[in-house]
């Protein structure tokens, strides 16, 4: 699937491997961004797509940053519609224990393009029953 994208530094998201199904992200900033413990920074990319109809760009953290350095999404999983032609930010957070400094070209997140459904809502009095029931949070143990 082709996607028209426009970049300010002529940098696209990139596949790091053959099995990779996100795509990453890189910051666009003109200066370092330092994260202490518990901040939260809106981070530009540069970076503006026209997704097609029927399918969503999903932001999330990158695994590394994540487990080495506490750095995450303060939004958990960043959405970008279809019909959004603004520049794409992460939103990242440092929920780590020591400073970290985001520098431009730095990759900062991932990027998976994935189709989508719409619902139409059916309002009705009563669900049909499940095996599961309402067991929730926890119910099936350790």
């Amino acid at each position: 699937m082709k996607v028209r994208i426009k970049s300010e530094r002529g940098v696209l998201p990139a596949y790091e491997t053959e099995g990779s199904a996100g795509m990453d992200v890189r910051a666009a900033l003109e200066s370092p961004v330092t994260l202490e413990p518990g901040a939260r920074a809106l981070i530009p990319t540069g970076l503006r797509v026209e997704l097609p109809e029927g399918h969503e760009g999903q932001i999330r953290a990158r695994s590394g940053l994540a487990a080495r350095h506490g750095l995450g999404l303060a939004n958990g999983v960043g959405t970008i519609d279809s019909d959004y032609r603004g520049e794409i930010k992460v939103a990242l957070v440092n929920w780590g224990e020591e400073a970290f400094t985001i520098n431009d070209g730095d990759r900062i997140a991932q990027m998976v393009v994935a189709p989508y459904r719409r619902v139409e809502w059916d309002l009705v009095e009563e669900l049909d029953e499940s095996s599961r029931g309402e067991g929730g949070f926890g119910h099936t143990g350790v």
